[in-house]
């Protein structure tokens, strides 16, 4: 990994005040003659292409010691689940696991861990997984941190795949970075793309410094490769009407099972609105002007069956509650229909919603980045579309059409 390096030696104060100007994130400080490089460096390097020659240099760590990946074999896929009701980012994420280990030829594993859970992993065979490995116990019937992991550190010594995928729920970003921190191995959250190289190198790619860019990440000399996926970022594949591949049922040793955390009472939270699972979307950004505007909007979604979501800006101003957000701050969705009203389209909201089979924008701004990812867009105030779009859909509604 490559560093800056301050060479102190060749530090003054016509150097130091250089730097500084030639700094363009104000990363660089000179503070009582200490010349200090802080956490807004983006490594730019215009310190070292621009500044006094030799006061700051890039400097590259010593390789890591290799590791023999031809040790490694498989992408396998956590499953999640309540009561062997299979999570569908499960689905999504064999599928895309079958896709990464066709460039290899490697197999597709599934990691079930529950109590009472064998006929459930079956329906895995059926999206592409080529082994299921089933950890069934009663002591695993509630999740409980340090046992799963266990338990999954045990499936990674005994399995050895090359990459593993989690589903980027709340059960999946407490578990995957708890066994990947015992291999001492890397860890990407919140992957949009991922790509694998023949050398069973896993590109995992995701947005960074505030969508601004798209960082490539990659696990060089340590395995397994781990990745957190949202769900809706991949498409799940359809179930095949025969399966080839095979159940194998795990042993564990009984010390592995006890956990330090006692589950005392388990509590079942209601239903929430789930914009995750919608088919039809209304959504607005900051070119709705007022909370009172939101009647109108909430109308149009009722005619079209909708449901209503929201950028960021609309949850901090206290308008939306943060499940109804859209973004990577907020829910992924894969609508068949999404009509966005006011919304400009900032990198981290079309990466929430770019899936969606077709996008309808509304916008007054012809250049609004949501226009580069829309399928219809339309140019103009929402404030004379949106009226006229409730007429059409009474209209249609009045003849019986759906």
């Amino acid at each position: 990994m490559a560093y800056l390096k301050i060479h102190k030696e060749l530090v003054t104060d016509e150097a130091a005040g250089k730097l500084v100007q030639v700094c363009p994130f104000s990363a660089i400080t000179y503070e009582n003659g200490l010349l200090d490089i802080n956490a807004a460096c983006k490594m730019c390097k215009m310190c070292v292409k621009k500044g006094p020659k030799g006061v700051i240099t890039l400097e590259e760590d010593e390789p890591a010691a290799g590791i023999d990946k031809s040790l490694w074999k498989g992408i396998a896929v956590f499953v999640e689940h309540l009561d062997g009701n299979i999570h569908n980012v499960t689905f999504e994420l064999l599928g895309k696991a079958r896709k990464l280990a066709g460039v290899i030829n490697h197999p597709v594993y599934a990691l079930m861990i529950g109590s009472g859970i064998r006929d459930a992993a079956q329906v895995l065979l059926r999206y592409g997984a080529d082994k299921v490995f089933v950890y069934d116990y009663p002591r695993l019937k509630d999740f409980i941190l340090d046992t799963y992991a266990n338990v999954f550190e045990d499936f990674i010594n005994k399995v050895k795949p090359t990459a593993i995928l989690v589903g980027a729920t709340n059960i999946g970003r407490s578990l995957a970075p708890r066994v990947a921190a015992r291999f001492r191995t890397g860890l990407t959250a919140d992957c949009t793309k991922l790509v694998m190289r023949e050398n069973t190198d896993l590109v995992q790619i995701r947005p960074a410094f505030g969508g601004n860019i798209m960082a490539q990440i990659v696990t060089t000399n340590s395995r397994p490769q781990f990745c957190t996926v949202r769900y809706k970022v991949f498409s799940a594949p359809e179930p095949a009407e025969s399966t080839s591949g095979s159940i194998e049922i795990m042993d564990i040793a009984a010390d592995r099972l006890v956990s330090r955390v006692e589950l005392i009472k388990l509590e079942k939270k209601p239903a929430q609105v789930d914009i995750s699972e919608a088919e039809v979307i209304v959504a607005v950004g900051r070119g709705i002007r007022s909370e009172q505007d939101m009647e109108a909007v909430k109308e149009l979604a009722s005619l079209l069956g909708a449901q209503v979501a929201c950028t960021r800006p609309l949850v901090e101003a206290g308008w939306f509650d943060a499940k109804h957000q859209i973004g990577l701050s907020g829910r992924t969705v894969g609508a068949k229909l999404i009509i966005t009203l006011g919304i400009s389209g900032s990198v981290q909201f079309a990466a929430g919603m770019r899936g969606s089979e077709c996008i309808i924008a509304v916008n007054s701004d012809r250049n609004a980045p949501i226009f580069d990812i829309a399928h219809y867009c339309v140019v103009g105030d929402l404030y004379k579309i949106l009226p006229e779009l409730i007429e059409r859909c009474k209209e249609v509604k009045k003849h019986g059409i759906s």
